[in-house]
Order: structure tokens, then C-alpha cells, then sequence
């Protein structure tokens, strides 16, 4: 196959340079490159530069056709070819007055992995079992795309960052979450994976959006002009969305995993808007409603009380969006380092969530109890979830971290008890109770789970106005 390939890309060279009377060069956006990842089943766009009107020829050794096209007078060309079932190792040529030729190319599942710190850090900064698992980390079939940091003004066409195959050497500088999740993907799916991290510690989700949506909201607008700057990264609206995710788009992904949210909790109740128009934004520029999934950020000493909790409840909030899934840390966090060293259980639970509503693998639980709905009952307010069917447990001698209140809005610690599938709040104080609190501070690391071991979120049953203090 590859010698065909080669004979005929020589063939075709030949011909060029006999009939070309100018000299020009095609190239491609970093993004396509050897060793990396194509979504497997779909029609991709494969796109580059070249000099006006400079005929292009595409061709995929998984099927031989030569795909031809023109380059426009802004010396921009594309061709969408269809790729096949998960497989490889292919390559690919590209031919203009020049010949590329791009090996060692798998077809299999692409995810986007993007956020701050969390997102970014990798094994090498430190995590738990780092050194076995930067010693495991032979997988041939995983590819890893890293991002460099850059940040711009206006819609940048390229970026920098190269294909690498997983080893022990590229793993303990790529994403950790990352990995842990394209690896649970690999050994359930048994298909290539390509992970693309692009992210940065401090950003605001801000800097990760198209600043056309900020400045056409004049809530977003005010939000983005309280962030003031910082030395280690941007912080204007659509910084690293210009040089960091324009220049991908439409390269075909699976979906997105995001990891974000510690730097928003300067305006946490604005979040539950701005995080939703991140993800439309997103997947209207692609032009696919592809899966979201996300991890609440984790209990820690944030300055002002309720911030935190603010961010967590806008991040739940934002699970009504369609092809959305959320994990929770509050079992996994560490309330003195916002940088929590669990990173592999992060990692595994979003590739739970991707396994079983994005690839409809049976048997997989995914999310742990989220509420859903309130009931009172003489004294007590009996509450229901979502995601325990099978029921609730606690991990130690009793349930912790409920609140509940009468019309005085006046919460005080409640007994808890679980009932099935559903929890009993009441207080001795409290004879008609009309709203429930759970985990509500930046802190908290409650013990209510499902049967199955994941853990409840963070909620309230009341929508009153919380200040920041």
C-alpha cells in the first residue's frame, strides 16, 4: 500500500513540475501531521494554502482516490474525504506544486481536551502514583496533540504544536486527565485515540470564548471586564479561543472534555449563562452537537464564602444543557491545593460518562445522585435524585452536610436519612421547613453517594439571593 502510494505521488510529481510555469509551495495547518488521529466513519475536511488557483491533490491510502481541488485567490484550499472504520496505520499525500506525504496516520475516536490548570497538569507537575504510571504509559495507539500556549487579538489560521506517539516520555508532560480518559476510551473501545490538549492554568472561561458572543452580552461584557491581569496568563475575552481553538476548527473531534472553573468564581452565578454559550459557540463553529463533559471543580479554601459553592451549583445548572455530562470530585479533592493529585479518577469518570451515552456501552454507571425534586412532609422534606435507581448509601455512621430552613431563610444543620432512593432532611428547630441545603460551602466534602459509589453534588432547593462575602 505505501509503495503504491509513493510511486504514485512520484508520478504525480513528475507531472507537476513539467506543467507547472510557477513555483509555489502547499502546505498545512500544524494539526495535520504524522502519527495523528482522524475520527474514524466520518467526512473530514482536510484544509491548507497554496498559491491561487494552484491545483491540489489529495489521496488516502485507505481507499487510493485522488480527491482534486483549487486553491481560492486568498491561497486557501480544502476537500472533504470520508475516513474509514477504526484502523491503520495510513498515509496520506498531498500534492500541489510540492508533495507532502504524512505517515503513520490512525483512524479511531479524537477528543478535544481544553480548560485551566486542572486540564493542563500533567503527570511530571505530580500526581498521585505518578512514577507507575508514567512507567505503564506504553500505548502505541493513543496520540497526543499539544497545544502551545499562545494567546491573540483576532482568529489566528494556524497554531503550534506537533503528533506524538503515548510513551513514558510523552505522557508525563501531557494532560494527566487526558490521558486517564483517552486511556479508559482505548481499552473499552479498543480503537486509536487522538487527544488534543489545549489549555491553560489561570484562564477564565472567557478567554477560551468567542469575544463576538461576550461584547453582544452585556452581562458576559461586564463579567469579562472585571478580570484584571495576571502574570502567568490572559485573561481578555477570546484570548486563547483566537490562538488556541479557532485555528482547529473544523478538524473533526468525537466530542470535548473541559476542566474549568476555579479563576470564574470571581462571578460564579454568571457562569451558569456563560458556560452554556461556550458550548453552543463551540458546537456551531463546528457545525456538530457534539458531547460536553465536564468536572465540577473540587471543595477548597476559596476567600470568599459561597464562591466555590456558586461555581459548582452553576456548573450543575448547566447539565440542562443537551449532551452534557458533569463529574464530581468532592470525594477526590484536597481543600488546601486547588491542584488536586487525584487526577486518574477524573480521568476515568468522564470516560465513563463518553462510554456510556456517547458509545452506548451497557452496565457503566456514570454520574453519581444529582436532585432532582423536593417534598415536604409534615416536618421533614423528603428529596429525590436523578441517576439512583438502585439506591443511595452513606460513608460513615451518618449523613452529613444537610441544611434546612423555614420562610426566615434562617438554615440550620439537619439530620439526614436515607429512604431508598430518596433522602429524609428535618431539623428538631425547624417545624415548617420549606427549603433544603446539601454541601453548601466551598469547602465541603460530604458522604452521600449511589450505590454504585459516585457522589451526590452539591444543591439547594431554594433560589434565594446569596452574597459574597
Amino acid at each position: 500500500m505505501r509503495g503504491y502510494l509513493r510511486y504514485l505521488c512520484l508520478c504525480l510529481a513528475s507531472f507537476n513540475v513539467i506543467t507547472s510555469p510557477a513555483t509555489a509551495k502547499v502546505t498545512l495547518p500544524a494539526i495535520f501531521n504524522h502519527h495523528m488521529v482522524l475520527q474514524q466513519n466520518s467526512e473530514i475536511v482536510l484544509w491548507g494554502w497554496a498559491k491561487p488557483l494552484e491545483e491540489v491533490t489529495v489521496i488516502a491510502s485507505w481507499n487510493r482516490q485522488a480527491l482534486q481541488t483549487k486553491a481560492d485567490n486568498h491561497a486557501n484550499w480544502r476537500v472533504q474525504l470520508n475516513t474509514p472504520p477504526a484502523g491503520g496505520p495510513y498515509s496520506l499525500i498531498i500534492m500541489g506544486h510540492n508533495t507532502i506525504i504524512l505517515e503513520d496516520v490512525l483512524v479511531g475516536e479524537v477528543w478535544l481536551c481544553s480548560g485551566q490548570s486542572n486540564m493542563e497538569w500533567p503527570a511530571g507537575a505530580g500526581i498521585d502514583n505518578a512514577a507507575q504510571e508514567i512507567q505503564d504509559a506504553n500505548y502505541p495507539d493513543i496520540r497526543f496533540f499539544q497545544v502551545t500556549h499562545k494567546s491573540a487579538d483576532v482568529r489566528q489560521l494556524d497554531l503550534d504544536g506537533q503528533w506524538t506517539i503515548c510513551t513514558p516520555q510523552t505522557m508525563k508532560d501531557f494532560s494527566a486527565v487526558g490521558y486517564f480518559f483517552g486511556r479508559e476510551l482505548f481499552e473499552s473501545l479498543n480503537v486509536p485515540i487522538g487527544l488534543i490538549n489545549s489549555s491553560w492554568g489561570g484562564t477564565p472561561a472567557e478567554a477560551w470564548l468567542n469575544p463576538a458572543v461576550v461584547s453582544t452580552n452585556e452581562e458576559f461584557a461586564g463579567s469579562a471586564a472585571k478580570f484584571t491581569d495576571v502574570p502567568w496568563c490572559p485573561v481578555e475575552s477570546g484570548s486563547a479561543y483566537h490562538a488556541m481553538i479557532a485555528p482547529l476548527i473544523p478538524y473533526q473531534i468525537a466530542g470535548v472534555i473541559w476542566y474549568q472553573g476555579e479563576t470564574n468564581t470571581l462571578n460564579p452565578a454568571e457562569y451558569r449563562r456563560l458556560f452554556p454559550a461556550l458550548m453552543e459557540s463551540w458546537r456551531k463553529e463546528w457545525g456538530k452537537d457534539f458531547p460536553f463533559y465536564y468536572v465540577q471543580i473540587a471543595p477548597y479554601k476559596y476567600g470568599r464564602s459561597n464562591e466555590g459553592v456558586l461555581l459548582r451549583e452553576s456548573q450543575l445548572m448547566s447539565m440542562s444543557v443537551p449532551n452534557t455530562g458533569m463529574v464530581v470530585t468532592s470525594d477526590i479533592g484536597n481543600i488546601d491545593d486547588i491542584h488536586p493529585r487525584n487526577k486518574h479518577d477524573v480521568g476515568e469518570r468522564l470516560a465513563n460518562w463518553a462510554l456510556a451515552r456517547a458509545y452506548g456501552k451497557e452496565g457503566i454507571t456514570f454520574s453519581g445522585p444529582v436532585y432532582r425534586e423536593m417534598k415536604t412532609e409534615g416536618e421533614k422534606i423528603r428529596l429525590f435524585f436523578d441517576f439512583a435507581e438502585h439506591g443511595l448509601q452513606r460513608k460513615g455512621e451518618k449523613l452529613t452536610h444537610f441544611q434546612i430552613a423555614e420562610k426566615d431563610r434562617k438554615f440550620v444543620d439537619a439530620e439526614a436519612e436515607i429512604d431508598g432512593n430518596t433522602v429524609v432532611a428535618y431539623a428538631s428547630a425547624v417545624k415548617n421547613p420549606v427549603a433544603v441545603r446539601f454541601a453548601w460551602s466551598n469547602t465541603a466534602e460530604p458522604n452521600l453517594f449511589n450505590t454504585e459509589g459516585l457522589p451526590a453534588s452539591c444543591f439547594r432547593t431554594d433560589d434565594w439571593a446569596i452574597k459574597l462575602e
